[in-house]
Formats: C-alpha cells, structure tokens, sequence
C-alpha cells in the first residue's frame, strides 16, 4: 500500500467555483449545495434500469419491487460514502484509490472502470437512439449521431459552469419525474400488491437474473466516481464545523 497524494484537485475547470453563503439561513445554505446530486441521478435513469424493471414489472408484477427499494437504499448509502470522500479527503475515489493502492492494483481498477463506462455508454447510446427512433420516425445510425451530438452540448453547458450544468440536469429529471407521475396516475396501481411486492421474495424462474439485473442497473460504479468529484465544485470552509455542515447537506442532497 501506498499513501502518495495528489496536488491536482478534481474536475479542476469547477473545483471550488460555486460559493456557500455565510448567513446562517439553513435554505440558502441548502439551496447553494443542491446540484451534484441531480447530476448522479441522471445515472439512476439510464436504459438500462428502465428495461430491467420493465422486464422485472411484466414477468412477475410487483412481486420484485423489494429488490427495487434495496438497491436504492444501497445506492444512497453508497453515494452519501463517496460524497463525505471527497468532502473530507479533498480527494474524489480514483485519487484516493491512487494515492492508497500499488500501481499495479491502481491500473486494474482503471481497466475495470473503463470498461464498465463503455459498456454502460453503449446502453446509453442504444437507448437514446432507440427513443428519437421511435419519437420522430429517424433512422437508428442518425439517432445515434444525434445522441453523440448532444453529448457535446452537456460538455459546453459544464464548460460555462457547474450550476449552469446542474439547472439543466435539474429541468430534465423534473420532466421526467412530472411524465412518471402522469404515468402513475393514468396506470392506476393496486396498491395493495404493490406494498406486498416489499416483502423478499423470487417468484420464479428467471427472477434472481432480473434482480441481480436491477440491483446492477442500480448501483452505478462511475457515480461514486462522479459524486466524490461533484461535491468539491462548493467552496467550503475546511473547518470542523463546515466540513460536518458539507457532509450534511450534501447527504439530505443525496436522497
């Protein structure tokens, strides 16, 4: 093991850009470190969930949403973790996995990490194209530019400062949150099932892929990356007192 720091601070275009009011107003101090977290969210929202659960709800019906509620209990614990990483190290997870383990261990976990990028942006890809398909008629390869293309206007909105990005991010989720509860409403659940659906169970053959599938689509390994590096772009005192007050808000930000 080794314990060489690093002097480069995380997404340094950003790092400590945004300041933290010192006014003891607990909703501007909340308010000014809301964001990094609907940026994670993104990640939580991505083709890959929307096809397990779709396959989870269609095969077995509510009986799998217990899977659902504990992987994301598990996702929050696992965010909340990597955004007191880098609140209190200064460090997001890859420095930290640099600065604690051997070169050789450091490059595996690289590899790994590519890796599960690419192959979760292939899903993402896919997706995208697959819906402007299947919304405006375009065909696949030009949906899959299309997809490409708005990636680059993600980078340009980060380019012209983090809140920027994040009341952008913001704007989508809340759109996608307003459909989902249209959604809700239109679909009308049973109730009853669905709070049976909390009790553990595999109802069958094919179950366990399904929730090992939604458990995976969940816990997003490039988030922890993200969220460690995210939670540095605020200005905080780095104090006791405002290192505990980051911690705090930046996990009432994670749920």
């Amino acid at each position: 093991m080794q314990t060489e720091s690093t002097s480069t601070p995380s997404l340094s275009e950003v790092h400590s850009s945004v300041e933290i009011p010192r006014q003891p107003s607990f909703w501007r101090r909340f308010f000014a470190f809301s964001g990094p977290a609907y940026l994670i969210s993104v990640g939580y929202m991505d083709p890959g969930n929307w096809a397990t659960d779709i396959a989870a709800g269609s095969k077995f019906g509510y009986r799998l949403l217990w899977v659902l509620v504990m992987s994301n209990l598990m996702a929050i614990l696992l965010q909340s973790l990597s955004a007191r990483l880098g609140i209190v190290t200064g460090m997001d997870l890859a420095q930290a996995c640099r600065s604690m383990f051997s070169r050789r261990v450091s490059w595996a976990l690289w590899i790994l990490a590519e890796v599960a990028i690419a192959a979760c942006d292939l899903a993402e890809v896919l997706g995208s194209a697959i819906g402007l398909q299947l919304l405006f008629g375009m065909p696949l390869l030009v949906a899959v530019f299309v997809t490409a293309l708005d990636t680059f206007v993600l980078l340009l909105l980060h380019h012209r400062g983090v809140r920027l990005m994040e009341a952008f991010i913001l704007t989508l989720v809340l759109t996608i949150g307003i459909c989902l509860a249209i959604e809700v409403f239109l679909s009308k659940p049973h109730w009853g099932q669905m709070a049976g659906g909390l009790v553990p169970s595999l109802p069958g053959e094919g179950a366990l892929f399904l929730a090992i599938g939604i458990l995976g689509a969940t816990v997003m390994p490039h988030n922890l990356y993200l969220h460690s590096a995210l939670v540095q772009s605020r200005r905080v005192q780095h104090t006791p007192a405002g290192i505990r007050a980051s911690i705090r808000f930046n996990t009432i930000d994670s749920f």
